[in-house]
């Protein structure tokens, strides 16, 4: 709530920079009043596809939207390599998001093997084509994509700024592919993996990074609000 509420001042002057924050899910509806009226949106970290039924320990999506979520963090790398989530149970998350009226942050990214094996592109097209499976070019609307290289989240390496470019510029051409010119112009694709405040505007200076998945430099608001303003 303190950290809430210090984002909510801390950026209050801010109007170009669309902010989205996602606690556990317990904490959303503390972190839902400390937002109050601000521009400060709400999501959650993760959920379940179905709408109703017996299903213990999961959230669905009209729970979510009961505590004022507005936005959801699906396929999050953790909950690929740790919880071991599929692409098919992904997009079955991604479709169940977008029909209740939420909006999916669809990560991907590869594993360090992964890159140094020089599967990263393939890697990566495959979450992003499959995770959107059955989803169309209107509904691609609300949908943010985020990049975030599995083995620079947390552990201090960086990937460049050109190669966070490259995924990115990458994965705008798959969307193009996908849907059209206009689809791929128009997806937000984020970059995450050690963002911080030192590397936001280098980070942010391609152009194909749209915006940040911040993760550890979120939970200080003097580091997560110097980020947004460079951003603006």
């Amino acid at each position: 709530a303190a950290l809430a509420s210090g984002l909510v001042k801390a950026l209050a002057d801010v109007k170009t920079v669309d902010v989205a924050v996602c606690p556990p899910f317990v904490y959303l509806a503390t972190v839902a009043k400390a937002l109050g009226g601000s521009a400060i949106r709400l999501g959650a970290q993760d959920v379940y596809f179905e709408a109703n039924g017996a299903f213990t320990g999961e959230i669905s999506c009209a729970m979510l939207k009961d505590v004022c979520c507005t936005h959801v963090i699906v396929g999050h790398s953790e909950r690929r390599h740790v919880i071991g989530e599929t692409d098919a149970l992904i997009n079955k998350k991604v479709a169940a998001v977008i029909a209740s009226g939420l909006q999916p942050i669809l990560c991907v990214g590869e594993l360090l093997a992964e890159r140094e094996a020089d599967k990263t592109e393939a890697v990566v097209a495959g979450q992003v084509a499959n995770g959107l499976a059955g989803i169309t070019a209107e509904q691609m609307k609300v949908v943010t994509i985020a990049y975030e290289p599995v083995w620079a989240i947390g552990t201090g390496r960086n990937a460049t700024a050109e190669q966070a470019q490259e995924v990115h510029a990458m994965i705008r051409g798959l969307l193009g592919d996908l849907y059209d010119g206009s689809v791929a112009a128009r997806t937000r694709i984020q970059y995450g993996g050690s963002a911080k405040p030192a590397n936001t505007a280098e980070l942010m200076a391609n152009q194909d990074v749209d915006g940040l998945l911040v993760g550890g430099a979120s939970l200080k608001v003097e580091d997560f609000a110097a980020m947004v303003k460079t951003v603006a």
